[in-house]
């Protein structure tokens, strides 16, 4: 395996485990309120947030290390949301809407998550 290969592994390796920590950490929240009521809530607001900036991070870093062809390969992804998500988060923090995290934790993750491992798989091939 090549550098860049192992690079690759690695970064699906951290953002597996940054999905895993969000779907935990969401198992709590049943709407967008909950991550507002209190101080609780709007700490798993912020760590849920964070971990979505790392996760649009690793797939942009993923993208230029395999020149756009991993991410090709699996279209069920709306790869241009998960790195947009984080270019919203990380330039426009103060903007965060609660129902947007929501909606992305309880209809997205797990589809992102199955995927991630899909490719974790076969570049362990």
């Amino acid at each position: 395996m090549s550098d860049k290969q192992l690079m690759v592994l690695s970064v699906l390796e951290d953002i597996r485990f940054s999905i895993e920590l969000i779907i935990k950490r969401f198992v709590h929240i049943k709407s967008s309120d909950d991550f507002l009521v209190d101080e609780d809530g709007l700490e798993k607001l912020d760590s849920i947030s964070m971990r979505l900036v790392a996760i649009g991070e690793g797939f942009k870093n993923i993208d230029k290390l395999t020149e756009g062809h991993l991410l090709a390969d699996y279209a069920t992804i709306s790869w241009k949301g998960v790195k947009g998500v984080r270019d919203i988060l990380s330039h426009h923090y103060f903007d965060l809407d609660a129902e947007i995290i929501f909606s992305i934790c309880d209809e997205h993750l797990a589809d992102l998550l199955h995927v991630t491992k899909e490719m974790i798989a076969k570049k362990k091939m």
